[in-house]
C-alpha cells in the first residue's frame, strides 16, 4: 500500500500495527474455511428449499417430465436469486465494515454515509420524472445516485479549514439521508407510479431481480472488494490514530477517500442491485471482530462471508416462515434490531 505515503514516501504498511498482533493467535484460517462451509451449506439449502422442497432424490428421478420440472425450479428460480444474494451480502458486509473502521463508530453502517438514501433518491427522480421503469436502467440511477450523495457528504464533511474527520463525515452524511428520505417521501406520494415501483424495491429483496442487473454491477462490486482488501493493513495502521499513521508514512485524506470510495462502490452497486437492506454492515463486523480480534486483514472479508451466509438463509427463511414471500431485507431487520438495541445497551463497544 506505498500508493498512501506522503509526499512520495515508499514506505509499506502491509505489515499489522503492533496491538493487532495478538490477533493471530485467534486462529482466522480455521474460522474463515468454517464460514465458506458454511456458505455452501446456505447455498444448497437455498436450492432446495421453498414453496416446493426438492431432494437430491428428486433431483435424480427418473422421469423427464421431474427433472424438467425440477430444472426450471432451480435454475430457472432459485439459482438467480442465490447468487444475488451471495453477491450482495458479501458486498454489504464489506462495505459495514469498512464504515466502521473509516469511521470508528461501532454504531456505524453503509447508510451513515447517505448511499443508501443517494440511490433511492436516484431510482424515485427517475421513475417519477423520466419514466425510468427498467431494472436495466434503474441500476444506473440508483449507482450514480450513491456516488453523487457520497461525493457531497465528502465535501460537507471536508468544508471550510477543517479536514473530513469521521464525525463530521458521519453528521454530514446525517443530514443529507435526512433530506433524501423527505424527497423520497415527497415524491412517492405525490406519484403513484413511483410508489408503486419504490414499495417492492426500497424493502430490500433479492427476489425478482435479473442476473442481467447483477452483472451490470459486479465490476463495480469487484473493484470495490479490491480496493477494500487493499486498504486493511493501512487501517490498521491507522487504529493507532490519525497522528500515528502520519508519523507511519501514511496519508490519511488519501487513505479516507480510497475507503469512501470503496463503500461507495460497494454499497452503492448492491443497493442498485437488490434496494437497501439494512443490518448486514452493521451487525456482522462485531461478530467478526469477536473473532478475529480487530486485525481489519481478516475482519473485513470474514464480515464478507458472514454477510453472504446470513442474507441466503434470510431469503430461505423469507420463503417458508408464511404461505407468501418475505423479502429478504424484512428477514434481516427482524434479526438485526435487536442486535442493534443489544449493540447500543453495551458500552464495551462503544470505541474500536
Amino acid at each position: 500500500m506505498a500508493f498512501l505515503g506522503d509526499k512520495g514516501s515508499c514506505m509499506s504498511v502491509s505489515a499489522p500495527a503492533a496491538p493487532l498482533v495478538a490477533s493471530a493467535h485467534r486462529r482466522p484460517v480455521p474460522i474463515a474455511i468454517a464460514l465458506c462451509v458454511a456458505l455452501a451449506g446456505a447455498v444448497v439449502l437455498s436450492l432446495m428449499v421453498g414453496a416446493r422442497a426438492l431432494s437430491p432424490g428428486k433431483c435424480s428421478a427418473s422421469s423427464s417430465c421431474r427433472r424438467r420440472e425440477v430444472h426450471d425450479i432451480v435454475l430457472g428460480l432459485r439459482l438467480d436469486r442465490t447468487i444475488i444474494a451471495v453477491v450482495v451480502g458479501a458486498a454489504l458486509g464489506g462495505a459495514g465494515a469498512l464504515m466502521q473502521a473509516l469511521t470508528r463508530n461501532p454504531l456505524a453502517d453503509p447508510g451513515l454515509l447517505g448511499v443508501n438514501a443517494g440511490a433511492a433518491a436516484a431510482v424515485v427522480a427517475g421513475i417519477a420524472f423520466f419514466d425510468v421503469t427498467a431494472p436495466e436502467m434503474q441500476i444506473w440511477w440508483a449507482f450514480v445516485g450513491a456516488a453523487l450523495a457520497s461525493v457531497a457528504v465528502y465535501l460537507l464533511g471536508s468544508g471550510g479549514r477543517a479536514a473530513a474527520t469521521p464525525v463530521r463525515l458521519a453528521l454530514a452524511g446525517a443530514a443529507l439521508t435526512a433530506v433524501l428520505t423527505a424527497f423520497i417521501s415527497g415524491v412517492s406520494l405525490s406519484s403513484q407510479a413511483s410508489y408503486d415501483a419504490m414499495r417492492f424495491w426500497f424493502v430490500g429483496s433479492v427476489v425478482g431481480r435479473e442476473l442481467s442487473v447483477l452483472w451490470l454491477a459486479l465490476p463495480f462490486i469487484v473493484v470495490g472488494a479490491v480496493a477494500a482488501l487493499l486498504v486493511t493493513p493501512a487501517l490498521n495502521a491507522m487504529a493507532l490514530g490519525a497522528d500515528s499513521g502520519r508519523a507511519l508514512g501514511l496519508n490519511i485524506g488519501r487513505l479516507r477517500l480510497v475507503t469512501a470510495v470503496a463503500i461507495t462502490l460497494l454499497c452503492g452497486a448492491a443497493t442498485a442491485v437488490a434496494g437497501p437492506i439494512a443490518f448486514l454492515g452493521l451487525v456482522l463486523p462485531h461478530v467478526a471482530r469477536h473473532l478475529v480480534g480487530p486485525d481489519q486483514r481478516w475482519v473485513v472479508p470474514l464480515s464478507m462471508l458472514m454477510a453472504a451466509t446470513l442474507l441466503v438463509l434470510a431469503d430461505v427463511a423469507g420463503r417458508i416462515v408464511t404461505d407468501g414471500e418475505v423479502a429478504a431485507g424484512i428477514m434481516c431487520a427482524l434479526v438485526g434490531a435487536p442486535v442493534f438495541i443489544l449493540l447500543v445497551r453495551r458500552r464495551r463497544l462503544a470505541h474500536l
